[in-house]
């Protein structure tokens, strides 16, 4: 007794669960059309719902989803173009102020002036700061004063020498005395000579006090005020001035690639493009300077130096910047879009769209690919059509509908001699339930599994329903017969304005 109950147990909820899949499959289905672009988002799931409980089809599920992919797959599509193609080498790097100076007191003393502002752009040779320089100009006027000196005693050493020269002429003097006073003569000259060198030390220590831009740059932020004690060994210096118009560019790019640049810098200069963080927005554009003698051998990468005018002040230094090198352009080749290009186990393919709205697989070579184009070396020719988006029901082959647009999911509607085929959400199907009006049978034959509602739809003007069973999905363009359908209907089905697709 037990057993037997356990098995009416198990068949009860065998039962109930089959029957729960039976109630509610037209609702799973209806949201896979949604999902496969086939049904309008804004169809509510419950006319499916509705036209099962009016008993209307039983089993045409089945049917529906049997029919659902025997149409042309909706496809978008692209021409195979002939253009001109930059090849380019991408980098990462840093910018970098193309000089960079931190201007440092040469001489000790107390600052009395800061001739700039932060920030500012100065030239060459403008006034940077002051130092105290009274301890300066009194060195000075001391060399000034021994070089005085010195030169007093040459020229009464000199005046000597000429007395003993005319002395020892006329015998009232001797040679000796002549020597002595030549020696002292000459000793007398080396000494002002030292005199004038201390001269100039001292004026050169003196101008020292003045501090000047030795580059056209900006200022940054100064490191010390009016007042403060500076020397020629303060690490941080007064500011740092840096040239930044124009700028450089410091960025590395593989190893592998160094043959390739050296080939095209023999050409001629090569051109470089700073890049923003989006990577399609161009910074600025400037020309390759130096590739550097050197690859590092812990990254297997090789540095590259661009600089740039950077007249906007797009670059500051120390910022990351993604680079790319113009190495050639390739003339007159054939492009495709990216995503036309797709790969199997035997390597790259197409699918080009033949004449009959058929596809056929073509093997391709691709040169080159980015996340726009594809250059193809062979395999497909200016001209022609490749599928771009819809593979999920290709093969070669297949037949296909092209969209009229790339904002459209779904192709247009299928023509009037293709049946139970996917139609677009956006397609005018009141034209559709007006055309093919003509035959009641037919028309019946490819009604969904509620084939009642169809048959409400044909009693009010049976010559109005759709041939591909869509006479509840009719546009506002055939108002008035959808009116005759509503009211003749008894099936909530058939009287929505839902663009449910009929499979």
């Amino acid at each position: 007794m037990p057993r037997a109950f356990r098995v009416v147990m198990s068949l009860a909820v065998i039962g109930a669960v089959g029957y729960g899949a039976y109630a509610t499959r037209d609702l799973w289905l209806a949201n896979v059309e949604r999902m496969l672009g086939y049904q309008d988002a804004s169809a509510p799931a419950q006319q499916a719902q509705s036209e099962r409980r009016s008993g209307q089809g039983q089993g045409g599920g089945r049917r529906r989803g049997a029919g659902q992919f025997s149409g042309p797959a909706p496809v978008l599509a692209s021409n195979a173009t002939t253009a001109d193609v930059p090849v380019y080498i991408n980098g990462v790097g840093s910018v970098k102020a193309l000089n960079t100076v931190t201007v440092r007191a040469q001489v000790s003393g107390r600052l009395v002036e800061i001739d700039f502002g932060e920030g500012q752009d100065i030239k060459k040779g403008d006034v940077i700061a002051r130092i105290d320089d009274s301890v300066y100009k009194a060195q000075l006027d001391q060399a000034l004063a021994k070089k005085a000196q010195d030169e007093a005693l040459l020229a009464g050493a000199q005046r000597d020498l000429n007395r003993y020269q005319l002395m020892v002429k006329t015998a009232s003097g001797t040679q000796q005395q002549v020597d002595t006073q030549t020696s002292l003569v000459a000793q007398y000259t080396a000494q002002v000579k030292a005199d004038a060198a201390a001269i100039e030390s001292a004026q050169a220590t003196l101008d020292y006090t003045t501090i000047k831009a030795p580059i056209d740059g900006r200022t940054g932020i100064r490191n010390v005020d009016v007042g403060n004690l500076v020397s020629s060994s303060d690490s941080t210096g007064i500011v740092t001035l840096s040239q930044i118009r124009p700028i450089s560019v410091l960025f590395s790019i593989p190893q592998q690639q160094l043959a390739r640049v050296n080939a095209a810098s023999a050409a001629g200069t090569l051109a470089v493009q700073a890049m923003g963080n989006d990577g399609t927005t161009i910074i600025d554009n400037g020309t390759l300077a130096v590739v550097d003698n050197q690859v590092d051998p812990t990254t297997g990468t090789i540095k590259l130096k661009a600089n740039f005018p950077n007249e906007k002040l797009a670059l500051w230094p120390g910022a990351f910047v993604n680079a790319r090198l113009l190495v050639e352009t390739l003339k007159g080749v054939t492009v495709i879009p990216s995503g036309a290009v797709q790969r199997g186990p035997n390597g790259t393919f197409v699918y080009i769209v033949k004449d009959g709205q058929t596809v056929a697989m073509k093997s391709v070579k691709v040169r080159q690919q980015d996340d726009t184009l594809a250059v193809i070396a062979d395999g497909v020719s200016a001209g022609d059509k490749v599928v771009t988006t819809g593979f999920a029901r290709l093969q070669d082959g297949a037949k296909v509908q092209i969209s009229a647009s790339g904002d459209q999911t779904a192709p247009n509607a299928p023509a009037a001699g293709d049946q139970g085929q996917p139609v677009a959400e956006n397609d005018a199907q009141g034209s559709q339930g007006n055309g093919g009006n003509a035959n009641g049978g037919e028309q019946q034959q490819h009604h969904r599994h509620n084939g009642q509602g169809g048959k409400n739809g044909h009693s009010g003007k049976g010559g109005n329903a759709s041939r591909d069973g869509q006479d509840g999905n009719a546009q506002p363009a055939a108002g008035g017969n959808q009116a005759t359908d509503a009211s003749a209907s008894s099936a909530p089905g058939n009287s929505s304005a839902s663009s449910t697709q009929q499979q």
